[in-house]
């Protein structure tokens, strides 16, 4: 991660800037800079985010860097110094010549990138998005199979009759009994269903699939009733899955089963709903502290702030504690 030199101008505090006696002493932990566990590594989500899609720089096009820039901007030894704005890399670039802005924007005129948690909750929601969107598919294409059979059912009826004569007389009789056979039990069964049946469960199967699609497009916004539609789908589903496993266990079963109690405890737990762990006024306040202009001031390196590290260990010993022989 680039920071600036040294030698750079102290900063100018911006003018809604917290005043003497108001700024924190502590500087926030910025991504990247803290040692991790081992078998324990922690993901930095701002560092995957600008590794995807490139940092979050303003005022690369301004001509001149103001006091009140000081959060975004700095100049030193004839480079100039971006924040960025979703992981707090510094980075030197030579200022542009000739640039088409006097000034960087005012903060009025920037959208801020999401960081800290709510960046993690965007990239885990969006993972059960694309989840919900590959039960659409699936549920789709059964739902339009069985209208289809429902449709064609008599003609479906007659060919499936004369392909089984034909490979019983092929082999002198019957090469496996119908009645046990678990691929042919089912096929009887299909054509044994009326024909309303049949457009019955293709209609309830293109529901739900409609059901995913809608959680899907509500996670990938992170909408908060998609996460409670999300949450009684599949809590609703979880008996009939522990019921299938009674019957046949199978691998497929196992997992599937298990990724969706990892969903819904997640759900609970980290965007508390049902109003565990303080509920939605919580959820909010968390994520109003780690996104705006707050988070930045709390990130920037000032004069008197330490940075939150439980302990500095000294270049090229790590674990050692600060002042140690």
């Amino acid at each position: 991660m680039g920071v600036p030199p040294d030698d750079l101008p102290g900063p100018t505090m911006p003018p809604d800037s917290p005043r003497d006696g108001a700024i924190e002493t502590q500087l926030a932990r910025l991504p990247g800079t803290e040692r991790t566990r081992r078998f324990r590594p922690k993901l930095r989500w701002e560092l995957i985010g600008c590794g995807l899609h490139g940092h979050e720089l303003v005022g690369t096009d301004a001509a001149g860097v103001r006091p009140e820039d000081n959060l975004l901007v700095r100049e030193a030894d004839g480079l100039r110094w971006y924040r960025c704005l979703r992981c707090d890399s510094w980075l030197p670039l030579v200022p542009p010549d000739p640039a088409p802005h006097r000034y960087p924007p005012e903060r009025g005129e920037i959208e801020l990138p999401i960081r800290g948690r709510p960046l993690r909750d965007r990239y885990v929601l969006r993972l059960i998005a694309v989840d919900r969107v590959i039960h659409f598919l699936v549920l789709a294409t059964l739902a339009v199979a069985i209208i289809l059979f429902a449709a064609n059912q008599r003609d479906l009826r007659g060919d499936y009759t004369r392909i089984l004569n034909s490979l019983q007389a092929g082999v002198g009789g019957p090469f496996f009994d119908s009645s046990h056979n678990g691929f042919l039990r089912d096929i009887n069964h299909l054509f044994s269903l009326s024909t309303r049946k049949l457009y019955l469960y293709g209609i309830a199967i293109a529901a739900y699939a409609a059901v995913n699609a809608l959680e899907a497009v509500g996670l990938w916004r992170a909408k908060r009733w998609a996460e409670y539609l999300t949450l009684f789908e599949v809590t609703v589903l979880l008996p009939l899955e522990i019921y299938e496993l009674t019957v046949r266990v199978s691998t497929l079963k196992i997992v599937t089963l298990l990724l969706n109690v990892a969903v819904v405890a997640y759900l609970l737990w980290a965007h508390r709903l049902l109003g565990l762990r303080g509920g939605g006024r919580a959820d909010q306040a968390e994520h109003d502290r780690d996104t705006g202009w707050d988070a930045l001031e709390r990130a920037t390196p000032r004069p008197g702030r330490v940075p939150a590290m439980a302990a500095a260990a000294a270049p090229g010993r790590p674990g050692e504690e600060p002042g140690g022989s």
